[in-house]
């Protein structure tokens, strides 16, 4: 193993995730654990570590490693929760939630991503992780409802059918609102029909499909 790669894989944990105020122990020895350089496109590996998106194609992107972190983080993920991941890119904040103790699935609009993320769970000894294909926003029809639910693209309104898919006790993660002004926002569902909303941080990130803002019409 790379002394480099260690190096740089500690300095992105200490001096960029800590940092950034993501102190939850479990969090952090799982993002130090993991190989993230081995889901990251070749073409990138040298940037494995580095504060920035990274392009998976067709419009979508590896978050930063500090997002990662505190998404993480707020979901506060207990060994053998339900959790619902929307959006599985190369297969990295699937790998962090089955290390914290997810019960997994995930939903990859693009096959050709979906088989990359599968192969690069299942390389990191994580094959339990359920991957499937799907469209979320409009499509896609759980058949159970989770603890947590994770947007890993974001929503300009997040829509009332994947707020359904959130058991009353349960979390649920995503970047809602504008480009460039977003907020990252935790949903915490009280009851039936009652919500908990905390504004975490500010980020601008890609829209999930079919979730951008509507079209606006200009003379």
């Amino acid at each position: 193993m790379s002394t480099n790669l260690e190096l740089a894989r500690d300095n992105m944990v200490e001096n960029q995730i800590r940092t950034w105020e993501v102190l939850d122990p479990r969090v952090l020895a799982v993002l130090a654990r993991l190989r993230r350089e081995d889901f990251v496109p070749e073409r990138y590996r040298d940037m494995a570590f580095v504060d920035v998106e990274l392009p998976l194609g067709h419009g979508e992107i590896m978050l930063k490693p500090v997002i990662e972190g505190r998404i993480l983080q707020a979901l506060a993920i207990e060994p053998g929760q339900r959790v619902l991941e929307i959006g599985t890119g190369s297969g990295f904040m699937a790998a962090c939630l089955a290390e914290l103790g997810a019960d997994l699935t995930s939903v990859e609009l693009h096959a050709d991503l979906a088989a990359l993320a599968r192969r690069n769970l299942d390389n990191a000894g994580l094959s339990r992780v359920r991957v499937e294909v799907g469209e979320a926003v409009k499509a896609y029809e759980p058949t159970t409802t989770f603890d947590c639910v994770v947007l890993t693209g974001a929503v300009f309104a997040l829509p009332e059918r994947i707020k359904s898919w959130v058991k009353p006790g349960g979390r649920l993660f995503a970047v809602s609102g504008e480009s460039p002004a977003m907020q990252a926002l935790l949903h915490t569902r009280m009851d039936d029909s009652h919500w908990q909303t905390e504004s975490l941080f500010e980020t601008d990130i890609p829209y999930l499909t079919h979730a951008a803002p509507p079209a606006r019409f200009t003379l």
